[in-house]
């Protein structure tokens, strides 16, 4: 039922490049246009670094060495812990000052920074600040879904609560979380659904794989190149999340044809849609026959930020 629903409305398809335009703007128009400089950490590419911020890292030359074509973090810091230090004494020294609105969002919550996924980490960051540095991150999502005998598959989404530091008020998808420090894929999986949806364990027992999105955003807060470890997961019809940590305001069941209006409004949160765009291709609610850019709509779920920076720079930090 829901297919037929979607084919009928034609007017909506083209929205969906446009909107994957949005949440891969950097990655469509930033790179040529605006200047930033490669961050290199022990001869890796980990970042890169837009010039408002550069201009004030000039004033740390003892951590982080500007070069004509390149940051490069103090080859000196040899370790893990001296690098993660060093760095956060930067940080919390901008943080102090108002320096960036990202760091408004400081929760103590630190992502390790690696050259690629695979990637033994080089230090470690609080989560707010890695937007500043353009660090790839990672995170887990799950989409929780039911089969509704009359409207379809209908899909559990929650809205934000009013007190998020990013984001706030606006729609997500059921359960999402950053990679923390510490925590694996799954491990992050099960903690978010018990604390965003309290999700019980015989439930989770049903997680399936999505595979991945990946895209690279922009904003006034920086740079976010993202890679999303997508879940589904078939929920009980009487199933009702309710949310544990304060995090989450309410949630909604909405069919696929109410969550398609609701991925064009400016309610919903814009880094999360590749996610749920990824969703519907794979439910074969948008297919080649009702999506004319189809190709290029999936190509933009799955920008190659593993291999989108360079790796094994000189130790000059020329590239």
């Amino acid at each position: 039922m829901h297919k037929k629903v979607y084919s009928k409305n034609l007017s909506l398809v083209p929205r969906l490049v446009k909107l994957a335009h949005k949440f891969n703007r950097f990655y469509l128009e930033g790179q040529g246009k605006n200047e930033c400089k490669p961050f290199i950490v022990e001869g890796h590419q980990v970042g890169l670094v837009r010039m408002d911020f550069v201009d004030l890292l000039k004033k740390y030359p003892e951590v982080f060495e500007i070069k004509s074509n390149s940051v490069v973090l103090n080859p000196a810091f040899r370790d893990y812990n001296e690098r993660t230090k060093k760095v956060e004494s930067v940080l919390m020294e901008c943080r102090q000052n108002n320096s960036f609105i990202a760091l408004n969002g400081w929760r103590d919550e630190y992502y390790e920074i690696r050259p690629v996924f695979s990637s033994e980490p080089l230090l470690k960051m609080d989560r707010s600040a890695t937007c500043l540095f353009g660090i790839c991150k990672y995170g887990v999502d799950i989409n929780g879904y039911v089969r509704h005998p009359d409207r379809g598959i209908c899909i559990w989404l929650q809205k934000r609560s009013t007190t998020k530091p990013t984001w706030p008020g606006k729609w997500d998808n059921m359960v999402g979380g950053g990679l923390s420090e510490g925590f694996g894929v799954l491990e992050t999986a099960y903690k978010e659904a018990e604390e965003e949806a309290s999700i019980p364990s015989h439930l989770l027992k049903n997680l399936s794989s999505g595979g991945c999105v990946s895209f690279f955003y922009e904003s006034e807060q920086g740079l976010f190149p993202n890679t999303e470890f997508v879940y589904d997961l078939e929920l009980p019809l009487d199933f009702v999340p309710k949310n544990n940590d304060g995090e989450v305001d309410t949630f909604q069941l909405l069919s696929t044809q109410e969550l398609l209006e609701l991925l064009f409004s400016t309610d919903f949160k814009t880094t999360s849609c590749p996610v749920v765009v990824d969703f519907l291709i794979r439910h074969g609610v948008v297919t080649p026959e009702n999506e004319p850019e189809y190709p290029r709509l999936v190509e933009l779920l799955h920008v190659p930020l593993q291999s989108i920076y360079r790796h094994n720079v000189k130790s000059n930090g020329a590239l």
